[in-house]
């Protein structure tokens, strides 16, 4: 999929493109970030906000604009993020031009996966991540019987291919990996916009626990 591609039917909408309604604060007070022009953009201090949906598998189509921040390096350029379910971190930056991204550039599984390429376009910009999404499944006891898995498209290119997790990323809302969990947005202080937010949940397929094979 791409920049600016409809929610197919069936879909769930999270952002209507004109309140937060589909948001709230982390602490389920109301979401402090401000909607213009159709997109929801990052309010410094503010905190993250998380969807009112909870979802297990599932797909996720979202677009993202970083700032132009040229004087800005690393991690302080245009930073913020997309925690799968609360728990797993897909890092949004400015990454653009960088030659062989690390697994804090845009893309990566923050912490523990790098892209398999660079796919960031210029800053202000749109780009759309694609989530293929499988969560973790977990036992009676609740022990994790097999990692979450994910494959992510930036701008339509692959860069991750049905990965494995390693559990929750830094920063991760919980660690009940065998829970429903949110889509959370994140207030890294740097005003980062997103729209056309928007998912749709997908049935488990064969067994509870994948065999590879």
């Amino acid at each position: 999929m791409s920049v600016a591609a409809e929610a197919p039917d069936g879909a769930e909408v999270l952002f209507n493109g004109i309140d937060l309604r589909g948001f709230t604060a982390r602490d389920g007070s109301p979401a402090g970030w401000k909607v213009e022009d159709g997109a929801i953009q990052v309010v410094a201090g503010a905190g993250d906000i998380v969807s009112a949906a909870r979802f297990e598998d599932a797909l996720i189509h979202l677009e993202f604009q970083c700032p132009d921040m040229p004087h800005a390096t690393g991690q302080a350029k245009g930073n913020s993020g997309v925690f799968v379910q609360g728990r797993y971190e897909l890092q949004v930056l400015d990454s653009h031009g960088i030659a062989v991204p690390g697994t804090g550039d845009c893309g990566a599984v923050y912490g523990q996966l790098a892209p398999l390429s660079n796919a960031c376009r210029p800053a202000l910009a749109w780009q759309s991540y694609d989530i293929v999404f499988r969560a973790a499944r977990v036992a009676g006891g609740g022990e994790v019987v097999e990692p979450a898995r994910l494959t992510l498209l930036h701008n339509g290119v692959v860069i991750h291919n049905n990965v494995t997790l390693r559990g929750p990323t830094q920063g991760a809302s919980d660690e009940d990996e065998g829970a429903p969990g949110p889509l959370r947005l994140q207030d890294h202080g740097d005003p980062v916009r997103y729209r056309n937010i928007w998912l749709v949940r997908l049935a488990p397929r064969g067994s509870e626990r994948y065999e590879p094979g």
